[in-house]
Order: structure tokens, then C-alpha cells, then sequence
């Protein structure tokens, strides 16, 4: 089996590098880095578009989205891309959870790290430095070519019908 290596550039000497929790681990962690100084992005409806904020760590209000700092730049090996998931425990637990589902980094993008999350619990939660926010996984690109067809497809299995069609 052949080995990659995905390259994490640490944009602060105490910036926490990605590892697998276990040997047997699918997808390895992505934890935050923040200070006071560096600061946060939080998205402001009213203004649309975020503003910086600065404070003592990292707090998410109910329905609120933040991209928190992670102090890494990736690089991605050519053909492959970085999917992150949602942590299920910090969904289950603190209800916090990546706001677009699934994050994908293509390997020609370059620049720092961030993660978007937002909060589906009814109170405030808090996000400190190096606290894990995602797991994440190496993907290899599949070459395709997305083709017009000229006719519908045909039915390929006994499927009879559309979206919600076999079952809740």
C-alpha cells in the first residue's frame, strides 16, 4: 500500500497539527486555533457580510455562523481533495456543527484554514483554542466528464418513484 502525505503548514509555532484519534480512525481531527488578538469572524445578518470580533474565546449563539481559525494552510496533493465532516459528538452534545454539511478544499486552494460552524442549541456555546472542531479525510478525484443525454434514463431497478420515494 502506498503511503501520501498530506503537508499541514502551521501558520503559528503552537498551532495543533491534524492527527487520527486512533489507528483505526477514518478521518483525522482539525482543531482550532485562536487568541484575542487573532480574533474570529462572525456573520452578521444585518450588515451581510461578517465582522471581526476579539474576544476571551470563541462563542456561538443559537442559529449563528462563525469560521473559526484553524492556523493551517493544507497542501493538498494534485488530484485529491480535504472533505471535512461534522464531529458527531459535537453535534450530539453541543449541537454545533459545520454549517454547509460538508466542506471541500480543492488542492489548488492555498490559503489559511477556516472552519464554518453553526449552532442548533438553544443556548450559547464556546469554542476554545485547540479545542477539536471537525475530522477530516483525503480524497482522490475520480476523472469524469459530465456528457448531455439525449434521452431520459430508463429505470434501472424496481424504484417507483421520485424524492422520498422508498420510505421515511
Amino acid at each position: 500500500m502506498t503511503t501520501l502525505n498530506l503537508r499541514a503548514h502551521k501558520l503559528y509555532s503552537d498551532v495543533k497539527l491534524p492527527t487520527f484519534s486512533t489507528r483505526g480512525s477514518a478521518c483525522f481531527d482539525i482543531c482550532a486555533y485562536y487568541t484575542s488578538e487573532l480574533g474570529y469572524d462572525l456573520w452578521s445578518d444585518d450588515r451581510k457580510g461578517f465582522i471581526k470580533r476579539h474576544d476571551s474565546n470563541i462563542t456561538i449563539h443559537p442559529f449563528q455562523r462563525v469560521l473559526v481559525p484553524t492556523g493551517l494552510i493544507l497542501d493538498i496533493p494534485p488530484g485529491y481533495s480535504v472533505r471535512l465532516h461534522s464531529r458527531s459528538g459535537l453535534v450530539w452534545k453541543h449541537g454545533l456543527y459545520l454549517t454547509n454539511c460538508e466542506g471541500i478544499i480543492d488542492w489548488d486552494y492555498i490559503e489559511p484554514l477556516y472552519v464554518m460552524m453553526t449552532s442548533l442549541s438553544q443556548s450559547p456555546k464556546s469554542i476554545n483554542n485547540t479545542d477539536r472542531l471537525c475530522q477530516a479525510e483525503l480524497v482522490e478525484k475520480i476523472q469524469y466528464d459530465v456528457i448531455e443525454a439525449k434521452e431520459p434514463p430508463v429505470q434501472k431497478t424496481e424504484r417507483d418513484g421520485g424524492f422520498g420515494s422508498t420510505g421515511t
